[in-house]
């Protein structure tokens, strides 16, 4: 069974959104994940840390974002977590095109990608204590060449 995790921090400010999209993509290229993978899970992180950052702390810089990740066999589980101002009914928050933001233009739609492209989402927050989401995705093992030659003859 391989087993890895890591962990890091950053300030609130939406250029680290990029960032945590790319430290996540790069902490889980050992287990060969195809594009669409990584680009679901890219898109998951980067709606987590755009919560965090535009509704967790109001846009307010001297916070931190913590994302960890965790690889056990070939699942992956991700955690952004905030300690901003907390969602008071998660039900209500993962509705599609709910938004807490409209004068932004935000969609609404960053629970319902989340649970779209990941496995599994699970929400715990706690209003004036912050927020945890945590995402599974399962990394399907890649096709040797030879194996798909096979199957296509």
């Amino acid at each position: 069974m391989f087993q890895n995790k890591m962990e890091v921090s950053f300030e609130s400010i939406s250029e680290n959104e990029s960032f945590a999209r790319v430290a996540v993509a790069a902490f889980i290229t050992r287990l060969d994940p195809t594009l669409e993978e990584i680009s679901d899970i890219k898109t998951a992180v980067s709606e987590a840390v755009t919560n965090a950052i535009i509704h967790g702390y109001e846009g307010k810089r001297d916070n931190q974002v913590i994302l960890r990740c965790e690889i056990r066999d070939r699942e992956i589980k991700v955690v952004v977590s905030d300690t901003g101002v907390g969602i008071p009914d998660i039900e209500k928050a993962k509705e599609p095109l709910f938004t807490t933001k409209p004068e932004m233009e935000r969609s609404g739609m960053g629970f319902v990608f989340m649970e779209a492209f990941m496995d599994r989402l699970e929400v715990e927050s706690s209003v004036g204590k912050g927020t945890t989401v945590t995402m599974y995705k399962r990394i399907e093992i890649p096709m040797r060449m030879e194996e798909s030659c096979e199957k296509s003859h």
